[in-house]
C-alpha cells in the first residue's frame, strides 16, 4: 500500500487527475445546465463521439486547427439542436431520442471512419493535429506546482474557463435566470411571458457547446487519433457528476473531480498484479455507487419535506 499511497501524494497524480477529469467536466457542464432547464441531456456521449470524429477530420484534410475547432463544436451543437427538434417540436421523450442520437452516433461515426481511413478501428492511418500544451512561465520552475499545473493541454486550461463560463451565464444574464425559471416551473415562467420551449433548446445548445470540448480533447488532446466509441461511458459518468454537484458550477466542478481522482487512481494502480478487468471497473462502479447514495439522500430529503409539510397542516 505504501506505494500507492505515495503515487497519490505526487504531483503526478494531480497532474493525471486533471487530465482525466477534463474529459468529463466539459460534458457535466453540458449536462448541468440542460437539466438547470428542467431538459436533462443524456445524449453527451453521442455529442462527444460526433465532436471528436469531426475534429480529427477536419484537422487531418484542412490542416487547421482553428477550423478543426469550429467543425467541432458546430458538431456538437448540431447534435444539441436534433435532439431539441425531436424533443420539442416532435414531442418525442427525451430520454428515448437522447439514447436514439447516442446509437446513431456510435454508428454512424464508424461508418464514416471507414469512408475515410478504410478501418473501423481507429484514423491512425491520417495525420491529424492536436492541441497544444502549454508550459506557464515561472509556475513550471516551481517545485511541486510546476510538475502539477504547467504542461497541461490548451483545453484543460479552458476547462476552467468554461466553469466560470457557466457561473456567468446562469446567475449574471437574463438567459440564466430564465433558464433556471423554466426548470423549476414552466408554468409559472410560460405565465409571464417565457417562450418555455426556446429556452430549453437555448439550454440543450449549450449543452451541445461544452460537450463538444470534451470530445474534442479525447482525439485532439487526451490521444491524437479518433477511435470508435472512445468516449468511454464517460457522457454518462458526466451525469453522475453534474447531479452530485447538483448541477451547480462549483459542485459539477467538485463531482467531476472526484471521479477525474478515481479514473487517476486506476492508473496508478494498474502496474501493480490486480486484475485488469477490476482496474477497468473502478470508474463505472464509482459511478453507480454515487448515483445509488445521491438517489437515497435525495429520496431522504423529499420525504422529509412532505412530513414536514404534512405536519404543519
Amino acid at each position: 500500500m505504501d506505494p500507492i499511497i505515495k503515487s497519490i501524494l505526487s504531483p503526478k497524480f494531480v497532474f493525471a487527475t486533471l487530465r482525466v477529469m477534463t474529459p468529463i467536466l466539459y460534458p457535466a457542464i453540458g449536462v448541468a445546465v440542460s437539466a438547470l432547464a428542467g431538459s436533462i441531456n443524456i445524449a453527451l456521449e453521442g455529442i462527444m463521439l460526433m465532436s471528436a470524429f469531426t475534429g480529427v477530420m477536419v484537422s487531418a484534410y484542412t490542416g487547421s486547427l482553428w477550423l478543426a475547432l469550429i467543425a467541432g463544436v458546430l458538431a456538437g451543437v448540431g447534435m444539441g439542436a436534433i435532439l431539441g427538434y425531436f424533443h420539442l417540436n416532435l414531442k418525442a421523450d427525451i430520454i428515448i431520442a437522447a439514447i436514439a442520437l447516442n446509437m446513431f452516433a456510435s454508428g454512424i461515426s464508424i461508418f464514416l471512419l471507414y469512408v475515410f481511413t478504410h478501418d473501423k478501428g481507429t484514423s491512425s492511418s491520417l495525420k491529424s493535429l492536436v492541441f497544444p500544451s502549454y508550459q506557464i512561465p515561472l509556475l513550471k520552475n516551481i517545485p511541486v506546482l510546476g510538475p502539477m499545473l504547467s504542461g497541461h493541454n490548451i483545453l484543460t486550461y479552458l476547462l476552467f474557463a468554461a466553469v466560470v463560463a457557466y457561473y456567468y451565464i446562469i446567475y449574471k444574464t437574463p438567459l440564466g435566470l430564465r433558464i433556471r425559471a423554466v426548470g423549476q416551473n414552466p408554468e409559472a415562467a410560460e405565465s409571464v411571458g417565457i417562450d418555455v420551449n426556446k429556452i430549453k433548446l437555448y439550454s440543450l445548445l449549450l449543452s451541445g457547446f461544452f460537450g463538444s470540448f470534451g470530445g474534442l480533447y479525447l482525439s485532439m488532446g487526451y490521444v491524437s487519433w479518433f477511435s470508435r466509441d472512445m468516449t468511454a461511458g464517460r457522457g454518462f459518468i458526466a451525469i453522475a457528476a453534474a447531479s452530485l454537484g447538483g448541477n451547480l458550477p462549483l459542485g459539477t466542478l467538485l463531482g467531476s473531480a472526484l471521479f477525474g481522482f478515481v479514473n487517476a487512481f486506476a492508473i496508478f494502480i494498474a502496474p501493480l498484479k490486480i486484475p485488469s478487468e477490476f482496474i477497468q471497473s473502478i470508474p463505472y462502479v464509482t459511478t453507480v455507487i454515487v448515483l445509488t447514495v445521491y438517489s437515497i439522500n435525495k429520496t431522504r430529503k423529499e420525504k422529509a419535506v412532505i412530513g414536514s409539510k404534512a405536519d404543519n397542516r
